[in-house]
């Protein structure tokens, strides 16, 4: 059975990432599900790139996912973090041990907030650094705590998208996908 992810996504939030985060996953054979927390499934990203949603978010908050990936991204993130219906999501994805994911300003800007953080190893967008709990990872391009898997911006996009695929379906369908990437050594894909 195919795993879901659900990207949710607002005005402002970063392109390369959420395209990213998208492809990947879908190459990887995952059901993503990229929902709009706007009124409109059509969002304008931060560098005025214009994606059209698949849905939005509040007509498939409900469902179920095995887990939420969020882009970064100003003020996307803050759109993000100022949805009651994807703070409610997430608190329940969370509290249930589904994987949470973010990139860039989400970790520190949605997650934070929220508690999904508390005391687990993170990183985020230089930018927002001071707002982390911990700074002992914060300088790491992709930390993965348990369920918990962030990582710094757009440059580490890959990184964290393939990270998110390896902990859902393997290490071998992470490496299947990034092979033909040609990504640069050291990545460990």
């Amino acid at each position: 059975m195919s795993k879901r992810v659900l990207v949710p996504v607002a005005n402002g939030s970063e392109d390369i990432e959420t395209v990213t985060i998208v492809d990947v996953l879908r190459r990887g054979g995952v059901d993503v599900v990229l929902a709009s927390v706007e009124d409109d499934a059509t969002i304008i990203a931060a560098r005025k790139t214009k994606i059209i949603a698949d849905a939005l978010l509040r007509d498939v908050a409900d469902q179920s996912f095995d887990a939420v990936a969020l882009p970064g991204g100003m003020p996307g993130a803050e759109r993000l973090r100022d949805s009651d219906v994807l703070s409610s999501l997430l608190k329940r994805h969370h509290a249930s041990n589904g994987v949470c994911a973010a990139v860039c300003a989400s970790p520190a800007v949605v997650f934070v907030p929220l508690g999904i953080i508390g005391s687990k190893n993170a990183t985020c967008h230089p930018n927002f650094e001071d707002k982390m709990p911990s700074k002992e990872h914060i300088h790491d391009r992709v930390v993965v705590d348990g369920n918990l898997i962030t990582s710094r911006g757009p440059g580490t996009s890959l990184e964290f998208s393939l990270k998110i695929l390896e902990v859902l379906c393997g290490k071998e369908a992470a490496d299947k996908v990034a092979a033909p990437m040609l990504l640069p050594p050291g990545l460990g894909y």
